[in-house]
């Protein structure tokens, strides 16, 4: 803290023992939380001033995934890994075309880039992209200030003649609780994909089947990561990927062995043509939710959802699976959930959030429908989870013998 500076001003030095600090030829900039906190660092990427949902991510890994993640539309994220940007940009690891997350908030950014598959720093790609970042500032300040007060509205700004207190106005006039975001990161149009997981292929359950083998699955795409559609190719699907808004009666009329629901950004009851969509597929089709798409499904059996303190962004939650007790290390990025209490007889909790207890993930066998609140595509280093991707395919499988 600076002294004789407000006591949430936060200065971080650009220069010590007389010598400037690599980074002090960068223009300065400013995260103004809407709880009247200052923090100065400076700035990288795009210049201007934009307004978001602060959260953290405890990830030491996978920034580009984070960065490239529709789910993370309206947000600015901050890493609780100090180094970010070592390893640059490269084109392989995007999790979709663009960057959608509203700010980057780091404690380093990496001056070198040390990796053969990148081809772009992180500050240039965050300048395509017209993405704001701020570095140098006490990310570990900001992560325990919104683990004790939950997210918080802030805003980021380059603009040095914009009053503190016209920021935290900006913070306080918006709001992500009832904002329908997946309409702003959805496709056009119906597309299909064939893409797996090719050399990076790890599972000797992954089937690459051709013909009556294979199984036909429409994804709706509420902003699904590409990864997700690279896992059910390489598990033998053949996929259309159709709008959030796609009509439901078009869905079943394409005859698909299953439904998939992917994840998005946003609040998911404010997203009611979804859940209309969804209830009229579930029990007529085996159907599979990933996060929004958890969300989405929870809701259609009738459940109802709320928002969490800070979310849960990060690549180390650990989930109990609740039929045999099996522990997952899932990777997950939400600030929804599924109240349980509010699920009718027919639907059950299959997993369980083991940090904080919340619903993380349902199963309804009369209906043929399952679900998970987290990210098994994304590989967190274990790679616990890709089995809901066997257990959706087993799905469809038994549904085939009973037909």
């Amino acid at each position: 803290r600076g002294r004789g500076s407000s006591p949430y001003v936060i200065h971080v030095r650009a220069a010590v023992g007389g010598q400037d600090a690599p980074w002090a030829s960068r223009p300065p900039a400013r995260l103004v939380l809407e709880d009247g906190s200052v923090w100065h660092g400076t700035a990288f990427g795009h210049t201007g001033t934009a307004v978001g949902e602060c959260v953290f991510n405890t990830s030491m890994t996978g920034y580009q995934e984070i960065l490239t993640d529709p789910s993370y539309k309206g947000q600015f994220v901050v890493f609780t890994y100090p180094h970010i940007g070592n390893v640059g940009i490269n084109p392989e690891d995007m999790e979709s075309s663009k960057c959608h997350l509203g700010g980057v908030i780091v404690r380093d950014m990496s001056l070198i880039v040390s990796n053969y598959r990148s081809n772009m720093t992180l500050d240039a790609y965050c300048k395509e992209q017209k993405v704001m970042g701020i570095a140098n500032v006490d990310t570990r300040a900001i992560t325990r200030r919104l683990r004790v007060d939950g997210c918080l509205n802030g805003v980021i700004c380059t603009d040095e003649g914009i009053p503190d207190a016209d920021l935290v106005g900006m913070t306080k006039s918006w709001s992500i609780v009832g904002q329908d975001l997946i309409k702003e990161v959805t496709c056009a149009e119906p597309y299909e994909w064939t893409e797996t997981s090719g050399d990076w292929e790890f599972s000797s359950d992954a089937r690459r089947t051709s013909g009556e083998g294979r199984f036909k699955v429409v994804c709706y795409d509420y902003g699904i990561k590409l990864n997700i559609l690279r896992r059910l190719a390489s598990y033998g699907c053949d996929l259309t990927v159709v709008p959030a808004d796609y009509p439901a009666d078009k869905v079943l009329a394409m005859n698909p062995d299953g439904v998939f629901f992917s994840n998005g950004p946003g609040d998911p009851s404010a997203v009611p043509y979804a859940v209309e969509n969804a209830k009229a597929i579930i029990g007529r089709k085996p159907v599979f939710g990933i996060c929004m798409g958890h969300q989405v499904l929870g809701q259609a059996f009738g459940a109802s959802t709320f928002k969490l303190p800070f979310g849960h962004h990060g690549g180390n939650h650990p989930i109990r699976f609740q039929p045999d007790g099996r522990i997952e290390i899932s990777a997950q990025n939400h600030n929804f959930a599924v109240d349980p209490q509010s699920l009718p007889k027919e639907v059950e909790v299959s997993h369980v959030n083991l940090n904080d207890g919340t619903c993380a993930g349902l199963v309804a066998p009369s209906l043929k429908a399952m679900t998970i609140q987290y990210h098994p595509e994304a590989s967190p280093g274990p790679r616990d989870a890709d089995i809901c991707f066997l257990q959706f395919m087993d799905m469809m499988q038994k549904e085939r013998a009973t037909a």
